[in-house]
């Protein structure tokens, strides 16, 4: 991989990290429609963390007010009730359906579902019940709402992002979206909800590094990159959600899943 094709990777994880358009499947159709190498599951999950950075920075001070809150809610109970000692809990928990599937299917994550069947199929299903969700919903909870049972939901929920194709903001604002929140507060609780698993799945990955699995450089500016775009990418979703609805990414995302079926059907396209 050389530093053009690098730079390629980090915009288009910028930019469809926080869409709910799939980053990990982007990053896999990008090299085959361009006749690049797979950049690999550890370039992934790796440059993940330019964006992951992104939101920590984006919401700084909502982070270190829960961060704060809940760790001084574990020695004075009057602040259990918080919503920032809540929500501290929630992101938590949440984390914990998606660590234990990561950890499970790491093998078939890495390897077998790295296929453009998968992907495309995932594409367009996830899509649909992006569209179901946007329709059945109802769409006026807010994320002071947010209990125990809708964080572990959610959090179900981001397991599927693990299926290239999928998405990790699509399928948590699915599942937000689903359990009656608006669109904004279930996009704020998915970027939230996203930073434990990315950075744990990149640091987990990063090790890589020091294998020879991982091309330095490359992986370097690839990360800075989709930090910038990235930080960009989270400002405009937000207003966008306020005044639009989800439907131009179902459009998108079947739109998309349906030619890359019939480019690999046609023999265009291999699917690995």
């Amino acid at each position: 991989m050389n530093v053009v094709e690098a730079t390629v990777l980090g915009i288009v994880q910028g930019l469809t990290e926080f869409l709910p358009i799939s980053s990990s499947g982007h990053l896999l159709i990008v090299p085959k429609l361009m006749r690049w190498d797979d950049p690999g599951a550890p370039f992934t999950a790796v440059i993940q963390l330019g964006t992951m950075a992104a939101v920590i920075i984006y919401f700084r001070r909502d982070l270190v007010r829960i961060l704060t809150t809940w760790t001084k809610s574990l020695w004075t109970p009057e602040l259990r009730p918080h919503q920032d000692a809540r929500m501290g809990w929630y992101i938590g928990l949440g984390t914990i359906p998606i660590a234990v599937c990561g950890l499970a299917f790491k093998d078939f994550i890495e390897g077998p579902s790295r296929n453009l069947w998968i992907n495309s199929t995932s594409l367009i299903l996830m899509g649909l019940l992006l569209m179901v969700s946007e329709w059945a919903g109802i769409k006026k909870r807010e994320v002071a709402d947010l209990n125990m049972r809708d964080g572990l939901l959610i959090g179900a929920f981001q397991c599927l992002s693990l299926i290239p194709g999928s998405s990790r903001s699509g399928s948590t604002m699915t599942g937000a979206l689903f359990l009656g929140y608006t669109r904004e507060a279930a996009a704020r609780y998915s970027f939230l909800l996203s930073i434990p698993a990315v950075v744990l799945s990149g640091l987990f990955e990063l090790r890589k590094a020091f294998d020879g699995s991982l091309q330095i450089v490359p992986t370097i500016v690839a990360t800075i990159v989709s930090f910038v775009v990235g930080y960009a990418c989270i400002a405009w979703l937000l207003k966008f959600l306020t005044r639009h609805s989800m439907m131009v990414f179902v459009y998108y995302r079947v739109a998309l899943g349906g030619a890359l079926l019939g480019l690999l059907a046609a023999g265009t396209i291999t699917a690995t």
